[in-house]
């Protein structure tokens, strides 16, 4: 990699490791007391899937470790977002599926964080937006594919 090609590389990871930080902060003010990022995640991942998961598979999905999972579906089932039951066949392992106040839950803290990706798009412009999607899933993908 030349110098030009390193300075573009560290400005583009820069500007993304700021925008991430700095959209955390506004989507962490705005969801509903006690909801983290990683719980509306978790619950928006199993309503879109409508199926259930075993915990070692949302951790997968979210590039975690299990434990940050475990912990992560222990605070949704306290809240009672999440149904944990034992896999009828397997009875070593958990199956986990959103619960109807988990998708309350879910609804509601989209409702409260929409505002702000209406701002975006609005501000940015759908084309820009549309644009820059195609380049940061394929980043993503190629750094999925070198863990």
């Amino acid at each position: 990699m030349n110098n030009k090609q390193s300075s573009l590389a560290i400005t583009l990871v820069s500007e993304i490791l700021a925008t991430d930080q700095l959209l955390r902060n506004k989507l962490t003010r705005v969801l509903p007391q006690g909801m983290e990022i990683s719980h509306f995640s978790v619950l928006t991942h199993l309503a879109h899937i409508s199926a259930e998961k075993t915990p070692a598979q949302l951790a997968k999905t979210f590039h975690v470790t299990k434990g940050a999972m475990t912990n992560t579906l222990n605070k949704l089932e306290w809240a009672g977002y999440v149904h944990i039951r034992p896999d009828w066949d397997d009875a070593r392992r958990k199956m986990v599926a959103i619960s109807p106040a988990g998708r309350r839950a879910r609804d509601a803290a989209l409702s409260a964080i929409e505002p702000i990706f209406n701002s975006l798009v609005d501000e940015g412009g759908a084309a820009s937006i549309r644009s820059a999607i195609p380049v940061l899933r394929e980043m993503r993908h190629k750094l999925e594919s070198n863990d």
